[in-house]
């Protein structure tokens, strides 16, 4: 496994300050720190606050493209049944008790201009979701299902019993399916 990348370890403890100290009590000493990298090597890739949390967002969708790739199969989330795939993240993503991407409040709070790559991620993803469904209708439903669970989670409004979460899962999961 490749050494992570001072760029990566910065981004990941930005990520973990946000999740643990809240969106808008990120500063860039507290990360340098976290990181393990002095102040100014910090600014050397990230000259500002807001150049920071706009890599914070770059790196989730990033991220969400990838392993949406790699769920699909076939290196492109543009074929196979892509709300399927998002189901399964999302059940895997709360099975191994992923925080929520508070780094993403914290970048829209600096700057609420960072909200549209995520608006256009999400629109090109729904597109996709709907794109590969059976039913649009219901994999609208199931992918608007999935992001108010979600946001009940990044703002902790509240936790579905497991059985009940279990019982929405798998009635998404017929939502999406082939």
């Amino acid at each position: 496994m490749p050494k992570e990348t001072v760029r990566s370890r910065l981004l990941r403890a930005a990520e973990e300050l946000t999740h643990v100290n809240g969106a808008g009590n990120m500063s860039l000493d507290a990360v340098a720190a976290r990181a393990g990298v002095s102040k100014g090597g910090l600014l050397y890739h990230f000259p500002t606050k807001a150049k920071l949390l706009e890599a914070l967002v770059e790196r989730f969708i990033e991220q969400f493209e990838a392993e949406l790739a790699a769920r699909i199969g076939t290196g492109s989330s543009q074929s196979g049944n892509v709300g399927a795939a998002v189901v399964e993240m999302f059940v895997q993503e709360r099975s191994f008790g992923r925080p929520p991407p508070s780094g993403l409040l914290a970048a829209l709070a600096e700057n609420p201009e960072f909200i549209e790559p995520i608006r256009k991620q999400h629109t090109a993803l729904l597109e996709r979701i709907q794109s590969s469904a059976r039913d649009r209708t219901d994999a609208t439903i199931a992918y608007l299902a999935l992001q108010g669970i979600r946001s009940n989670a990044l703002f902790d409004f509240q936790h579905l019993p497991e059985t009940i979460f279990d019982d929405v899962v798998a009635r998404l999961r017929q939502m999406v399916r082939d």
